[in-house]
């Protein structure tokens, strides 16, 4: 156990260290975005690297919209195709 770890009990103190620690996450992302970035302006073929990320995201984005705005087929309208089918399958 660390010298502190009794200062920041219970939930508002876990909270703060949640908090705290997703800040230093967001800060040294931003910082290696920032590095990649600066090392991508340095090359020749920077044009297609953006025009692929852009592909990319693109494709991304139609699949999120599709995971989330795709409505499932009605169950009972899928048991009646299944019920179809198989009266068709054995000629009933």
């Amino acid at each position: 156990m660390t010298r502190d770890a009794g200062r920041h009990g219970g939930p508002a103190g876990q909270a703060v260290l949640l908090v705290a620690g997703l800040a230093d996450v967001a800060v040294s992302t931003v910082g290696s975005a920032l590095g990649a970035l600066r090392g991508l302006a340095h090359r020749s073929d920077t044009a297609e690297l953006v025009a692929e990320a852009e592909r990319d995201l693109a494709a991304r984005g139609r699949l999120v919209l599709d995971r989330y705005t795709a409505v499932p087929p009605a169950h009972l309208e899928v048991l009646a195709q299944h019920v179809l089918a198989r009266r068709v399958g054995t000629g009933d």
